[in-house]
């Protein structure tokens, strides 16, 4: 059956999982998987205590992981006022012009929207002058609905054109899409192979740091999106643009990636007759540094998504990159590690 990217980012980006529940998704994983993957049977699935979704396919060769996180931003209610607007904190990284006027949803689907005090100077307005408010009159009509410490998320509705998918929590749901697309693609390898649906990166790369130590591999593959750098005033530059192939991380703020790893990655892309990029991002990181840094070490690599607008509500990336990125992948391991 052919992968269809557009129609399950479409579920995946629907699908409620902030930072820490991420059982939503856990289960849209499962089902996609379960749907495509031609030899599903052969992998075994299990999920672990910080609830990362871990499926292995044992082998006698290399111990390899590929991960890619599944969580995503949010914000959590921390105060209800008396006249029944919420205040919130952040869940993973925001930015204040990205929140205003948004719609939200929390699990039980409840909407609501973000506003600020508006008697207060834009110029002068911070994450503290903004609440939540789901149209309820007081305190004990929204606490009929939401509580204090209950998460929600951006309520956009994603769409596709031509080649293009926009919408909220491409970051990472693509790079969940990519590792499936590369289990479809794997083929026979007698490598042991590990592929990792992470939890809570967007808050300190938590998941990716109890898994990697349990899974002890040899080599491991990261994907997530990368920024691009081909937009109008760019604050620094960056050789990546959206379309123009998955990019091969070289580096960024919290991983060098292995050089071996790297080669294998080019090494594959020739084969295939790909185009890649290299990614150098000044600014962040992703689960491979921690995976890289767990017990002894790890040769660690990535292969990232070049995304647009990224954290906000409307990201931007390509499906040919995706589709490349998962072919990649899967010649990478089982040809070239």
């Amino acid at each position: 059956m052919k992968f269809d990217w557009k129609e399950q980012f479409f579920a995946l980006s629907r699908a409620f999982g902030p930072s820490g529940r991420e059982s939503g998704v856990i289960a849209c994983l499962d089902r996609i998987i379960a749907e495509y993957v031609p030899d599903a049977d052969r992998w075994e699935r299990r999920t672990d205590a910080m609830n990362n979704l871990l499926y292995h396919r044992a082998g006698n060769g290399t111990k390899i992981l590929l991960a890619a996180h599944m969580d995503s931003i949010g914000v959590v209610v921390t105060h209800i006022d008396d006249n029944g607007f919420a205040r919130f904190a952040q869940v993973g990284g925001l930015m204040l012009g990205d929140l205003i006027d948004r719609r939200v949803r929390f699990a039980n689907g409840v909407c609501g929207v973000i506003s600020f005090e508006e008697k207060t100077p834009f110029k002068q307005l911070g994450m503290d002058n903004l609440f939540l408010d789901i149209g309820a009159d007081g305190r004990e009509e929204v606490e009929n609905s939401i509580q204090v410490g209950d998460f929600a998320v951006f309520e956009e509705q994603p769409f596709a054109q031509g080649k293009i998918l926009c919408g909220p929590y491409l970051d990472n749901r693509i790079g969940c899409l990519t590792l499936i697309g590369a289990m479809c693609e794997l083929g026979d390898t007698d490598n042991d192979i590990t592929v990792a649906f992470t939890a809570q990166e967007e808050v300190g790369l938590r998941g990716a740091q109890t898994m990697a130590f349990a899974a002890a591999p040899e080599v491991a593959i990261a994907v997530d999106v990368t920024d691009t750098g081909d937009m109008p005033e760019r604050k620094y530059p960056m050789a990546v643009k959206m379309g123009a192939g998955p990019a091969v991380k070289v580096m960024d703020r919290s991983v060098i990636c292995d050089v071996s790893v790297r080669d294998a990655l080019y090494r594959a892309a020739e084969s295939l007759g790909m185009q890649v990029q290299q990614e150098i991002m000044e600014f962040g990181g992703t689960d491979t540094g921690v995976i890289q840094r767990s017990r002894g070490g790890v040769r660690a690599g990535a292969v990232s998504i070049p995304t647009r607008y990224i954290h906000s509500p409307n990201e931007m990336a390509a499906i040919p990159d995706m589709e490349s990125a998962a072919k990649l992948i899967a010649r990478a391991v089982s040809r070239e590690i």
